[in-house]
């Protein structure tokens, strides 16, 4: 017999069954949102994975296209790896949820959630992400849970909660909030420069709705609750630290991390090692945790010089940002590029301009977005971070790295009608030691502008980070945090924006939430470090985007014609277009709204192809002047192709303002004239003349007006 539990949430009815199916994972939750449903488990092995120094949690975020009505497309009719929204939706689920885990918790733990059902109205995303923190609420696994998670949209000014499908479309805010009981835990947003009160309006709008949700939580709990079980604690032996610090004193520890070399600190580490794991070579327990007791002393010793000694291991203030360099046009032939430096952090980013034809197609279960012009693209080699290993491609971090930068710059980009072209930028880190995505975000935008697109803005991204003592007023806000302070600390909270307002945020904590003056001390201060790196770095390598687009990029112009007339342009089975193709080398998209690009890097052969499409669809009239090609000669005269399918005839008397012998004296069958249409026929047949007299000439006017002037 199974529980069923609702409760509405944001004018609509949220539904969970419990223990009507996947009765042997830890917890399950059969998830009712409207019409979507959504299965979330959380399973665990019964014993913790040896050999690691971190807990195994995977989450996993299945789109199933049956929830939809869709078969897959491809050979294999099956889905297959997850899709870029899939991979981002597990990581929105697994930020909240994974500092609410023990530390010491090393089993096994996997949160899936399968979407068997889609409103579009009625998130799955979210569903999921609400189904995840009750499944693992009411397990047996060890959580300090529940959290909660609510969508916050800006519809014509107005906060709303858990938008439906035709609110997204018109929001200028995408926010997702999960909250424990108290704070908040996880900030997701994309935004179109929100000024940042509403921001912050609208965050703590979720964290309330959030409470309701703990609440009805609460009551699935109280009646299908496990207790939870006992583990297997990795936590280090207390007796381990205190003779690592008999070796190693507090100070030596204290000047081994206080530089701001990544390679200097990793040496002083090596040998501090080196050090202990010759004082301990006869105790193989102790040598077994010896890395994780080494990461959890530099941590305290870290912690403590910021928290206490306000010092910085680079020796920085603590709102001080590191030194910042960027620079454009690095790469000769690219269509844009630039590449932006804070401190050992460094991305080149590179431009590429496309026809809208190369627009990403999209097959998800979201009807919303089906395809995207703009990609951004983020790649972490090995080298970056001194390492070595293999090019695997891009993993889930790298995806989620992309998605942010992607999120930040697409408020600002010019619509398909001011720039009708794909855009693809591409983000190389060459060097890594905190915040790369965010550097990503500031040379991404110096790319797109030395490209030549248009951006409403410049953008910038930076992150700020966070040290927590024992009471919530006992902090220290850090703008601009390396590697090791985003190790070490609490938090790692990235916002990207404008002069004008917020772009995008996104919020890592490891602790169990934030409180208001967090939040809003972390806004603050990410602000005004943007503003200086806009202003102050930036600007001074490119303050606007070029006028036109590279030698190099394709050049794209855009004509309207009747959709009726596509088919004429088109042809049968694609000749006439194909046609004008192979004739100009040129690339050509048409919409059904009759909308036309033509794309090329021959700017004359994009002229001479828009001339063809507009000759196939005008009616031709008499006074129009044509460029077309001597297609057939006869001894009467020479036939002029004017558009696909539509000849006209120039009589040997209008060859020349002189006598012509013989058509071939003045053309040749391949020949490129300009002609004036002199007359269309009753028959519809087209008289041409290329006497230079004609061409001069004005059109006549009609008989009737010639008439009507001479009774005046």
């Amino acid at each position: 017999m199974y529980k069923s539990f609702s409760m509405e949430l944001a004018g609509r009815t949220l539904t969970v069954e419990v223990g009507r199916v996947a009765k042997q994972a830890n917890g399950a939750a059969l998830m009712h949102y409207g019409d979507t449903v959504v299965l979330a488990t959380a399973t665990a092995s019964d014993k913790p994975r040896d050999g690691i120094d971190f807990f195994p949690l995977s989450v996993e975020y299945e789109e199933k296209l049956y929830a939809v009505g869709k078969i897959p497309g491809g050979f294999n009719k099956r889905e297959g790896k997850a899709s870029e929204n899939a991979i981002l939706t597990s990581r929105v689920i697994d930020r909240p949820m994974r500092p609410l885990f023990p530390k010491d918790y090393r089993n096994d733990v996997t949160l899936d959630n399968i979407v068997m059902s889609v409103d579009q109205d009625c998130s799955p995303e979210l569903t999921a992400m609400i189904g995840s923190a009750i499944a693992t609420s009411i397990s047996d696994i060890p959580f300090d849970g529940p959290c909660a998670s609510t969508q916050i949209g800006l519809v014509d000014g107005e906060l709303v909660v858990n938008p439906t499908q035709s609110q997204k479309q018109v929001s200028d805010m995408a926010l997702t909030v999960a909250s424990t009981r108290e704070k908040v835990i996880m900030i997701e947003a994309g935004a179109n420069e929100v000024p940042e009160d509403v921001m912050i309006q609208a965050i703590f709008k979720a964290h309330e709705v959030n409470q309701e949700i703990i609440k009805f939580i609460d009551t699935i709990v109280a009646e299908c609750g496990k207790t939870k079980h006992e583990y297997t604690s990795c936590a280090v032996p207390e007796e381990l630290f205190a003779a690592i610090k008999e070796i190693v004193t507090p100070e030596e520890m204290e000047v081994a991390v206080f530089t701001d070399e990544k390679q200097i600190r990793e040496e002083n580490i090596r040998k501090i090692t080196q050090k202990l794991e010759e004082a301990f070579a006869d105790k193989e327990e102790w040598l077994a945790v010896l890395g994780e007791a080494i990461y959890q002393y530099q941590k305290k010793t870290v912690r403590k010089m910021i928290l206490k000694d306000h010092k910085r291991p680079d020796g920085r203030a603590m709102n001080q940002i590191r030194h910042l360099a960027a620079e454009i046009d690095l790469l000769p032939r690219v269509h844009g590029s630039a590449m932006f430096t804070r401190g050992q952090t460094q991305i080149l980013n590179i431009c590429t301009l496309a026809p809208l034809s190369e627009s990403q197609r999209l097959d998800g279960i979201d009807d919303m977005e089906t395809s995207k012009r703009y990609m951004h693209h983020y790649n972490f080699p090995s080298f970056s971070v001194g390492e070595t290993r293999p090019s695997r491609g891009p993993g889930r971090r790298e995806i989620g790295h992309g998605a942010l930068a992607e999120r930040a710059l697409v408020p600002v980009l010019p619509s398909e009608e001011e720039f009708p072209y794909a855009i693809r930028t591409v983000s190389e880190t060459m060097e890594s030691n905190g915040s790369t995505s965010q550097a990503s975000i500031c040379s991404s935008s110096m790319s797109l502008m030395a490209a030549g697109v248009p951006i409403k803005s410049a953008v910038a991204g930076i992150s700020c980070g966070l040290v927590t003592g024992d009471t919530d007023d006992d902090y220290i806000v850090l703008t601009d945090i390396q590697g090791l302070e985003d190790f070490f600390g609490d938090m790692d909270f990235k916002v990207g924006g404008t002069h004008k307002g917020i772009t995008a945020i996104q919020m890592d904590i490891k602790i169990h939430g934030l409180t208001r003056p967090i939040i809003e001390e972390a806004i603050r201060t990410t602000r005004e470090a943007r503003l200086y790196i806009l202003d102050e770095v930036m600007a001074k390598a490119i303050a606007e985007p070029r006028k036109e687009v590279g030698k190099y990029a394709p050049k794209i112009d855009q004509i309207s014609i009747d959709p009726q007339k596509i088919g004429d342009v088109v042809g049968k089975q694609g000749k006439v277009i194909n046609k004008i193709i192979e004739e100009t080398g040129v690339k050509i998209d048409i919409s059904d709204d009759g909308s036309v690009s033509v794309c090329g890097t021959d700017q004359a052969m994009i002229d001479r192809a828009i001339q063809i499409i507009k000759s196939i669809v005008t009616e031709i009239e008499a006074g129009q002047i044509f460029t077309g090609k001597v297609v057939r000669i006869m001894n009467f005269g020479a036939f002029v192709e004017l558009a696909p399918n539509k000849d006209g005839m120039i009589h040997i008397s209008k060859l020349s303002d002189k006598r012509v012998a013989k058509v071939e004296d003045v053309v040749n069958i391949g020949d490129i004239v300009t002609v004036k249409v002199m007359e269309v026929d009753k028959m519809g047949r087209i008289n041409l003349s290329m006497k230079p007299g004609d061409l001069t000439a004005k059109a006549e006017e009609p008989k009737e007006a010639k008439e009507e002037t001479a009774a005046e």
